[in-house]
């Protein structure tokens, strides 16, 4: 029975495959590989939805009663994959995008998503990529809040953030703001005391290679476990836990 936990706040990559989504329990999703390379006693809860950006992931926390109630009143560390949309290029504001499923009657959203879809990719190659889902300035001060939240309730928790994925998603042709993204999260992470997974040596590979899933997003099993072992690095890196005054999560003998 699992005795140590740690909470994950992720996107779509936390629970997607090469082909396909999958159920969070499945054993090569990056949070659970992760979880197997800590111990036999870790448990991974996942809390991610398609598209979520840092200030989804700060909704969740602060507004699930689930997240706040019951998965962080356990958690031993925290992982933070949240972030890669945000440096996505953007075609209209998010808040705009984020409208269309509120768009009645069916057959008029249906048109509209079909439109935007098909617009999009035009739209960021005539603009350059230079609309962000979400600024930097924003993912970092939501990143904060939800650090500066879970400090305050568990101090002394490990948190690690995993850096921006490189992508080769059609849907979105610029990669202006990766790099820059990349250094922001790097800087971030320093700035509060955090680990941190560069995840262009573990991901690009894979899309070099056309390993990945045929979106250009979404990761190979090799992938996630790689990924799931440089996180665990990072954890055991940091190990104690002020609630506990000890190493939570020592290195394995």
């Amino acid at each position: 029975m699992a005795t140590r936990s740690v909470l994950v706040l992720g996107d779509s990559l936390a629970f997607h495959g090469p082909d396909q989504p999958y159920r969070p329990s499945d054993p090569r999703l990056y949070p659970n590989t992760m979880a197997a390379a800590l111990g036999d006693d870790v448990r991974a809860d996942l809390v991610a939805r398609l598209g979520w950006t840092a200030r989804d992931a700060w909704w969740a926390l602060t507004k699930d009663p689930n997240v706040w109630g019951e998965l962080l009143p356990r958690a031993d560390a925290l992982v933070l994959g949240v972030g890669q949309m945000d440096h996505l290029p953007a075609a209209v504001p998010t808040w705009l995008r984020d409208s269309i499923p509120y768009v009645r009657p069916g057959s008029l959203r249906r048109q509209v998503r079909r439109a935007y879809n098909a617009a999009t990719p035009h739209v960021i190659r005539a603009t350059g990529g230079r609309l962000r889902q979400l600024p930097q300035a924003a993912t970092d001060h939501y990143l904060a809040r939800i650090v500066t939240g879970v400090r305050t309730y568990r101090p002394g928790i490990p948190v690690v953030l995993l850096g921006p994925s490189p992508h080769a998603a059609p849907s979105y042709p610029s990669h202006r703001q990766h790099d820059p993204a990349v250094e922001a999260a790097r800087r971030w992470a320093a700035a509060q005391v955090a680990g941190f997974v560069d995840l262009d040596p573990i991901v690009a590979p894979s899309l070099a290679a056309g390993t990945g899933n045929p979106d250009g997003m979404h990761w190979a099993w090799e992938v996630h476990a790689a990924i799931g072992s440089a996180l665990a690095a990072e954890i055991v890196r940091l190990g104690t836990d002020g609630r506990r005054g000890g190493a939570v999560w020592p290195r394995p003998s």
